[in-house]
């Protein structure tokens, strides 16, 4: 599992003696900040890395904390971010513009520690709340976007090319019932895998998905998923290369499986008839590294963005039309971190893509 990192907080102030004050109470609570001296370093700062706070000097030369937080939530990448404003006693009406501009809370000078760190642990508290309101609501709309649409896509064509095969069967020719049971295959195979992400997602969602690590042998384990896929690619005369190392790995059986499958059956939906798709692995330090690329489309930068994730509709179809919801992605990111591993992918539209994870040796 990644460890999670403490909270960010950006505080601005233009006195040095506030900041180093605030600077050590955050420190003493086991909080990250960063610090600011004008409103224009606040904003660029903000533009390179989203704090997960702000603590906002009213009073400031050059741009006030109050024109500071207008044009913060002025930007909707920006606007969530709870600011804290920093103000002397006597600055009443600014604290109510403050809140007009869309701040949530105000501190006094100069500072009590403990009511500081109230007003700053329970905005955070906040902040985290609503977050996982706003995944569990991305996570209930992919859900329902999934059975209302993707997961009947499959049995459409099943009973389509079935019926059919029933119906017509004296007049339709050899060569036309093999293409019938092949999209039939096809259509088994695309339903068997949305039905698999389907249930792994669930219980991964309820907190009952847990992680069993075990050594296995990296190329029993790639080949057994190749083979799975291996109907999909041979109809589009798509070549499967196996280039590993024999390297055990740390990993859980089922959550490999799971993410080997998705990586292969996203090449293959993105590579053209006639291409190739390359699984390879090596060692690096106490760590394995697996790789799949393809000759495919590739990725655009927009959408590289959007892969992993679930508050983001993204969806894009494959070279034969090939539909899909993106959903396997999203699994094999929270799978491999699952397991104490990390992916990342490298792609250019039109050069084709390599997605790479990173899990322990054994």
């Amino acid at each position: 599992m990644v460890e999670k990192q403490s909270p960010l907080i950006l505080i601005v102030d233009d006195h040095s003696q506030n900041l180093s004050v605030l600077g050590n109470m955050l420190r003493e609570h086991g909080y990250r900040f960063v610090i600011a001296e004008t409103g224009y370093e606040a904003l660029d700062f903000v533009k390179k890395k989203i704090p997960d706070l702000i603590l906002l000097d009213i009073m400031m030369p050059d741009m006030s904390g109050l024109e500071v937080c207008k044009r913060l939530k002025q930007e909707s990448a920006f606007s969530d971010i709870p600011v804290i404003f920093l103000t002397a006693k006597r600055e009443t009406e600014d604290i109510i513009q403050g809140f007009k501009l869309g701040a949530v809370d105000y501190v006094t000078k100069p500072f009590n520690k403990e009511e500081l760190m109230v007003r700053v642990n329970t905005r955070l508290e906040l902040k985290e709340v609503r977050e996982k309101l706003r995944q569990a609501l991305a996570t209930k709309d992919k859900f329902f976007s999934i059975i209302a649409h993707d997961l009947m896509n499959p049995f459409n064509a099943l009973l389509g090319f079935s019926s059919l095969l029933l119906t017509e069967a004296e007049t339709i020719s050899a060569e036309e019932r093999q293409e019938f049971i092949q999209d039939i295959q096809k259509a088994s195979i695309q339903g068997h895998n949305l039905l698999s992400n389907l249930l792994f997602w669930a219980r991964s969602q309820t907190g009952k998905l847990e992680v069993n690590l075990i050594t296995l042998d990296l190329e029993e384990v790639v080949e057994n998923n190749v083979e799975f896929v291996s109907e999909n690619a041979k109809h589009k005369g798509i070549n499967l290369l196996i280039l590993l190392e024999n390297q055990p790995i740390l990993a859980d059986k089922n959550m490999l499986d799971t993410v080997i499958r998705n990586l292969l059956s996203n090449a293959i939906k993105f590579t053209p008839k006639n291409g190739t798709i390359e699984i390879s692995s090596k060692k690096e330090a106490n760590t394995v590294v697996i790789s799949i690329s393809d000759t495919g489309v590739g990725i655009s930068a927009e959408n590289m963005e959007k892969l992993f994730r679930i508050d983001v509709n993204h969806t894009t179809v494959g070279t034969q039309r090939e539909t899909g919801n993106g959903l396997g992605l999203i699994l094999c990111k929270e799978f491999i971190e699952k397991q104490g591993g990390t992916i990342k992918v490298e792609s250019e539209e039109g050069k084709g893509s390599r997605f790479s994870i990173s899990l322990p040796s054994s």
